[in-house]
């Protein structure tokens, strides 16, 4: 697997997919581009892909293959994109939800608190004006606390609003370690790495605006989604779970969807061993009728 990233569900995701060789298929989320190599291979010479995301440096990875075409764009855009290269509907989209492993591990893109001194960024794309640091500093304590209540669920969110803001008033809020020792004291003994993991996916979520963009993919597959289509999505966490599982169920009432799996798939214990990342994926599938 590429040391970029490591796919989640791999073989799950592209056998959900259902992929004809000479099909349409969209990748949303190309990350390290693990889940974009297995659909080419199961694609034949009239095959084609379309993959996308808002960081560069992850596309640069894209493999030189003619029946690939990148999206360097938000993936909330998905059926203006695919109408824009051609194509009315597409046989079957894909996306995974997660961070990769690769801006994860690297220090200066500032998504993890595992490393000492980094800066608070976690911009997705790095053309994206607002960091994690811009809200921190600026954001106000009543918009604080529910970023952190809503998108990491935060106990004694409230508190750590008004931490930070104290904080920040004897000086900014620029690095990993700046905001570790404004949160020291609600940070729990036992629990500090998970109390922080949430802290840092409340910031994360609202730096890439990741609700308003999965809501806005979630529409724009279900229009682009040709009859019997596939749509497969691999979630992490609670609140784009709901998300995913709330269109599929709409979508299922509507008569316009129906559910491939009534259960999300997990990945193996083998898989969670080898990828620990692995541990909350779920995966979704459901059919375009």
């Amino acid at each position: 697997m590429s040391a970029y990233h490591t796919p989640v569900l791999l073989h799950e995701s592209i056998a959900a997919l259902a992929i004809r060789e000479d099909g349409v298929y969209v990748d949303a989320t190309f990350g390290g581009g693990g889940h974009s190599r297995e659909i080419l291979r199961n694609l034949g010479p009239k095959g084609r892909l379309i993959a996308f995301d808002k960081d560069g440096e992850a596309l640069s990875n894209a493999p030189d293959d003619e029946r690939l075409t990148v999206v360097h764009h938000d993936f909330r855009f998905v059926h203006n994109f695919v109408k824009y290269h051609g194509y009315e509907t597409v046989d079957g989209i894909l996306a995974d939800l997660g961070v990769s492993s690769h801006q994860f591990d690297t220090e200066e893109r500032g998504f993890s608190f595992r490393f000492e001194n980094a800066p608070l960024d976690m911009r997705m794309n790095q053309d994206a004006p607002m960091r994690a640091a811009d809200i921190v500093n600026s954001y106000s304590g009543e918009d604080l606390e529910r970023i952190f209540r809503l998108y990491g669920e935060v106990e004694g969110s409230r508190r750590v609003a008004e931490l930070i803001v104290a904080s920040r008033e004897r000086s900014p809020l620029k690095t990993t370690d700046d905001l570790g020792r404004a949160l020291a004291p609600v940070l729990p003994k036992l629990f500090e790495h998970k109390y922080l993991a949430k802290v840092y996916q409340a910031l994360r979520i609202e730096v890439n605006g990741e609700m308003t963009s999965l809501e806005g993919f979630m529409k724009g597959a279900m229009r682009t989604l040709g009859q019997g289509a596939r749509l497969a999505v691999i979630t992490y966490h609670s609140l784009e779970d709901r998300i995913v599982k709330t269109t599929i169920r709409e979508g299922s009432q509507q008569g316009l969807l129906s559910r491939v799996n009534k259960k999300p798939i997990l990945p193996s214990e083998e898989e969670i061993a080898s990828n620990t990342r692995a541990r909350s994926a779920k995966l979704r599938v459901a059919e375009r009728l």
